[in-house]
C-alpha cells in the first residue's frame, strides 16, 4: 500500500488531493451539520437548509467540483460518513454504482430501483457515473490508523468492472490510502475502486461526501439534490 505523497490527478488516477480547501469554514460547517444523529455511520442528508451556503455555486466546495465537470456543475446527493468506536465498519472494494433521485421514473437504461432512507436510489447507465465527480470534505483528521479511504488509482478508466474481476483490479493497479488533516477534501471519480478498513485507533472521522453531475437526467427522471 502506498501513501499520498506522489500527487494524483483525476484524469489519470481518478483522484485529487486538496490539502487545506475548506479550512477557512471549517467549524461554520461543523455548526451547519451539528443537529445530524451521532453514532450513525452514514446519514443521507436532503433538504437540510444550513449546509445550503456550503454548497453554493462559488463557495468553497462547490468550487472545486466546477474545476472538473465545469460551471454547470451542481451537488446531487450528501451523505455524512462518521467511523467510531461504536460504528467501526468496513467496506470491501466496490464501485458506487447509483444515484439519488426525486420520484421513481422508469426510464430505459436506469435500474434496477431501491429505497435508501426514504430516498429513491437508481443504477444509471454507467456512463453517466464516468461524468461525476465525489467530493469528500474531511471534518476530522483521517491519518494511517482511523481508516482513510483506500483507493485503486486509475481504476476508474476500467469501465464496469465485474465482482469476480474487482481483486485483480487491485492487485494490478496498487492501493493508495488518501489520509487527510480536518479541512482537506479528496475529489474522485465517480466509478473509482475503493474501500475502507476498520480503524485500528478509532475516534471521530466524520467526512461530508458529495456527489456533484453537470448534466440533467433523461424521461423526467430529476436529481434529488442536497
Amino acid at each position: 500500500m502506498q501513501n499520498t505523497a506522489e500527487a494524483l490527478n483525476v484524469r489519470n488516477h481518478g483522484a485529487r488531493y486538496y490539502p487545506g480547501a475548506v479550512i477557512d469554514v471549517l467549524n461554520d460547517l461543523r455548526a451547519a451539520l451539528i443537529d445530524l444523529p451521532e453514532d450513525q455511520a452514514g446519514i443521507r442528508i436532503s433538504g437540510l437548509e444550513t449546509l445550503h451556503p456550503f454548497l453554493a455555486a462559488n463557495g468553497s466546495i462547490s468550487s472545486i467540483a466546477a474545476q472538473v465537470l465545469g460551471p454547470a456543475s451542481r451537488p446531487v446527493r450528501a451523505i455524512l460518513f462518521d467511523k467510531t468506536a461504536r460504528t467501526n465498519w468496513s467496506l470491501a472494494w466496490h464501485q458506487d454504482r447509483t444515484i439519488c433521485v426525486r420520484q421513481r421514473i422508469d426510464v430505459d437504461g436506469f435500474g434496477p430501483w431501491t429505497i435508501k432512507h426514504g430516498m429513491q436510489h437508481v443504477a444509471p447507465p454507467f456512463d453517466l457515473l464516468t461524468r461525476m465527480v465525489t467530493l469528500r470534505v474531511h471534518l476530522d483528521d483521517v491519518p494511517a490508523t482511523n481508516a482513510p479511504l483506500l483507493i485503486a488509482p486509475g481504476s476508474h478508466l476500467a469501465g464496469r468492472i465485474p465482482v469476480d474481476k474487482v481483486a485483480g483490479v487491485v492487485r494490478r493497479l496498487g492501493i493508495r490510502a488518501c489520509t487527510a488533516r480536518a479541512g482537506d477534501v479528496w475529489l474522485y471519480a465517480i466509478p473509482i475502486l475503493h474501500a475502507s478498513e476498520a480503524a485500528t485507533l478509532p475516534r471521530h472521522r466524520r467526512v461530508l461526501q458529495v456527489d456533484f453531475a453537470a448534466e440533467d437526467l433523461p424521461g423526467g427522471l430529476q436529481w434529488l439534490g442536497v
